[in-house]
C-alpha cells in the first residue's frame, strides 16, 4: 500500500494519488534530487508476482524511454524497489482529451485540426523509432492549458521488430478505437494506429463515437463490417477534404489507408486550402472486404507483370542461351551413366523390400484386435495376450465422460482392426471427466478470457455488467472485475461461468472544481439530453460566469431527460454612495461681503479663529 510521504528508491516522495487503473496506480510525486514534481506509475501489488504483467509494465518503460518528442510524455526513470515496480515520468498539469470532450461535447474545426497535427507529429516520431502504440484513444492523450497535447500510456505498445512478444495478435486496446485487423487477431502495424487516429478525429468533430453496441464484441464486429457514418451528415459545415481524411484513415482494408502517419499529417496541413475544401469524396482503390490477391489465386489468374521484370527476364534468357550448348554437352556424357546406375539401384531396393516385407506377410498369422471398451485393464490384457498380441508396459490415461474411471476406453491399434501376431497394443484407460482449475481472471480482458474458456475448454461463459464506484478507481470497459466461480474451482466441459465487467455509467462532473462556465454547462446538457435551469448569485468569491453549484451531485449517474440546475457567479451590483448636503458653518466673522470672496473667506475664517 502506497501512502502519502512514502519514498520510493529513497528519492521520489509520494504526494497524493492522481489515478488508478486495472494494471497500475499513478501518483503525484516529488523528485527530491532534481527538485521537481513527477508522475509515478506503480504496478499494482497483486500483479507484481505475475510475470506477464511485469513484462508488459516494463515494456511500457522501454517503449516510451526511447522516445523524445514534445507531444509524447517524457520518461525519466524506471526501476524496482522492494517489490514495487515503478515508472517515473513527466507530470502533466491538464486534463485528458476524453475529459475535454465530455465537458465541451465537440471541438471547433481549427481546434480539432491542431490536436490532430500534434498527434500525427508525435506518432510519426514513435513509428520512426519502430514503436506501435496499439491503444490510441482520447483517454491516453493529455491536453495542457496552453493546448499542447501529450501522448501517454505505451503499456501495450509493440516494437515493430519484436518477434519475441507473445501477445502481438491479442485483442488489446479500447474496442471503440480498435482497427478491424486488430479485432480479428491479425496483428498490428503502423496503419493500425492510423485507424485509431481517424476514429479520434471523428469523435473530436462529432462529439460521439461512430460505433456503439451492447457489448464489446458487437462494437468490434461493427468496426470490421459496418461503414463509418458520415461526419458531414450532422455538420455539413465540415469541408469534404476533412471528411476525406477520416474516410482514408479509417478504411477497413489497411491498403486503402495512409501509407504512414506523415502522409496523414501533410493532408491535415493542406485540408483547408481553397482548392481542396470542396474536393471529390475519397474513393477506395481496393475492395474493403476482399483479399484481391487471394481471389486471383483461386481463379488461377496470373499476377501483373511489370516492364522491368520483363527486361530482367530477357537478360536472363540471353545468358541461358549462351550456356545452353555447353551444358548439353556435359549432360549427354553423364546421362547414360546416371540412367544405368538408377536402374541397378531400383532393382536392388525392390528385391530388398520383397524379402523384408512381402515374404513374411504370407507366413505371419493375423488376428483381429478385440473390443475392450468398459473392461478392467487386467481383463483386457488377458484377451490381447491370448490372441498373440504384446501389451505395452505403460497404460495411457485419457479423459472420458462415458467410461467409468480406470476402465478401458480404447486401444491402439483400435478394436476390430486386423494386426499381425506380436504387434504391440497400447491400452487407454479412463481418468474420469476432464476438468481443469479456474484462474483468477480479475483485471484481464474479458474477450480474450471468454474466447479461451469457450473454445479450448468448452465452458458456457456469459458476461454480465456490475455497478462499480468509479470514484474509487478508473475501470476499463473490457476489464473483468469478478467471476461467479472462485479461482481454484474445478470445472469441466459444459459448466457455466459468469464474468462480471464494470457497468460504466456516465456520471455528473464536479463543475465547480473543474472551473466550468455557463457555456460549458449548456453544451454538457445538450450532449446528454438534459434540461438546464440557470440561476445567478452575486458573489465576489468566484469569477463571473463560472458555475458555483449544481443540483446533481458529482459522481451521480446521468439519466437522459433530467433537469440540472446550475448557479452562476455574478458580480455584485455597485450601489452609488449617498451624498451628504453641505451645511454652512456658523461663524461670527463671515458676512455677506465675504460670502463671495472665494479663498479670501477661508483666510478670513482662519484669521478669526486664531
Amino acid at each position: 500500500m502506497i501512502t502519502k510521504g512514502q519514498k520510493i528508491n529513497d528519492r521520489y516522495e509520494i504526494i497524493r494519488s492522481i489515478g488508478e487503473g486495472g494494471m497500475a496506480n499513478v501518483y503525484l510525486g516529488y523528485d527530491t534530487i532534481l527538485d521537481r514534481n513527477v508522475a509515478i506509475k506503480v504496478l499494482r501489488g497483486d500483479l507484481s508476482n505475475d510475470e506477464k504483467f511485469v513484462r508488459r509494465f516494463q515494456r511500457e518503460a522501454l517503449s516510451a524511454s526511447s522516445l523524445a518528442h514534445p507531444n509524447i510524455v517524457e520518461m525519466y526513470d524506471v526501476g524496482e524497489d522492494d517489490g514495487l515496480y515503478y515508472i517515473v515520468m513527466e507530470y502533466i498539469e491538464g486534463k485528458t482529451l476524453k475529459q475535454l470532450l465530455k465537458k465541451r461535447g465537440t471541438l471547433t474545426l481549427s481546434e480539432a485540426i491542431d490536436i490532430m497535427l500534434q498527434l500525427t507529429e508525435g506518432m510519426a516520431h514513435a513509428h520512426d523509432s519502430y514503436i506501435i502504440h496499439r491503444d490510441l484513444k482520447p483517454q491516453n492523450i493529455m491536453i495542457k492549458d496552453d493546448g499542447q497535447i501529450k501522448i501517454t500510456d505505451f503499456g501495450i505498445a509493440m516494437a515493430l521488430n519484436a518477434t519475441q512478444l507473445t501477445q502481438t495478435n491479442s485483442v488489446m486496446g479500447s474496442v471503440h478505437y480498435l482497427p478491424p485487423e486488430q479485432a480479428s487477431g491479425k496483428g498490428s502495424t503502423i496503419k493500425s494506429d492510423i485507424y485509431s487516429m481517424g476514429i479520434i478525429f471523428y469523435e473530436l468533430l462529432s462529439g460521439s463515437l461512430p460505433f456503439r453496441g451492447d457489448n464489446a464484441v458487437e462494437i468490434a464486429l461493427k468496426h470490421m463490417r459496418d461503414p463509418l457514418p458520415s461526419v458531414r451528415e450532422n455538420n455539413p459545415a465540415i469541408p469534404q477534404s476533412i471528411e476525406n481524411i477520416i474516410i482514408k484513415a479509417t478504411a477497413k482494408n489497411p491498403k486503402n489507408r495512409y501509407d504512414d502517419v506523415r502522409s496523414m499529417h501533410q493532408d491535415l496541413l493542406t485540408a483547408l486550402d481553397d482548392d481542396r475544401m470542396n474536393e471529390e469524396p475519397y474513393k477506395y482503390k481496393y475492395p474493403e472486404h476482399e483479399d484481391t490477391k487471394k481471389k486471383n489465386v483461386e481463379k488461377n489468374e496470373p499476377e501483373e507483370i511489370k516492364e522491368e521484370d520483363l527486361e530482367n527476364t530477357k537478360e536472363e534468357n540471353v545468358v541461358e542461351e549462351n550456356n545452353e550448348f555447353t551444358e548439353k554437352k556435359k549432360i549427354s556424357k553423364t546421362k547414360i551413366a546416371i540412367i544405368l546406375l538408377t536402374i541397378i539401384a531400383v532393382i536392388i531396393i525392390g528385391v530388398f523390400i520383397y524379402l523384408i516385407f512381402v515374404v513374411p506377410k504370407f507366413s505371419e498369422k493375423e488376428a483381429i484386435v478385440p473390443d475392450c471398451t468398459g473392461l478392467k485393464v487386467s481383463a483386457c490384457q488377458k484377451k490381447l495376450e491370448s490372441l498373440g498380441f504384446v501389451v505395452a508396459d505403460k497404460v495411457e490415461l485419457v479423459a472420458s465422460d462415458e467410461i467409468e474411471k480406470n476402465r478401458v476406453v480404447r486401444t491402439n491399434p483400435a478394436a476390430k482392426k486386423k494386426a499381425k501376431a506380436g504387434t504391440t497394443v497400447t491400452i487407454y484407460k479412463s481418468s474420469g471427466e476432464e476438468s481443469f482449475t479456474l484462474e483468477d481472471y480479475t483485471g484481464k480482458n474479458y474477450i480474450e478470457v471468454k474466447t479461451i474458456l469457450t473454445t479450448k475448454y468448452g465452458l458456457k461463459v456469459t458476461v454480465e455488467k456490475k455497478d462499480v464506484n468509479t470514484s474509487d478507481k478508473e475501470y476499463n470497459e473490457q476489464e473483468i472485475i469478478g467471476q461467479s466461480l472462485a479461482a481454484g474451482s474445478q470445472v469441466k466441459e459444459g459448466d457455466q461461468l459468469i464474468l462480471f465487467i464494470p457497468n460504466l455509467v456516465d456520471e455528473f462532473p464536479n463543475m465547480l472544481e473543474e472551473g466550468w462556465s455557463l457555456e460549458d454547462a449548456e453544451a454538457f446538457c445538450t450532449k446528454y439530453g438534459l434540461t438546464i435551469s440557470v440561476v445567478y448569485e452575486e458573489t465576489e468569491a468566484y469569477a463571473e460566469g463560472k458555475v458555483i453549484s449544481q443540483s446533481r451531485a458529482a459522481g451521480s449517474p446521468i439519466v437522459k431527460g433530467q433537469t440540472l440546475k446550475v448557479t452562476i457567479a455574478k458580480k455584485p451590483t455597485v450601489k452609488p454612495k449617498p451624498t451628504t448636503p453641505t451645511v454652512p458653518e456658523e461663524s461670527t466673522t463671515t458676512d455677506s461681503g465675504n460670502s463671495n470672496s472665494g479663498n479670501n473667506n477661508d483666510s478670513g475664517s482662519s484669521g478669526s479663529t486664531e
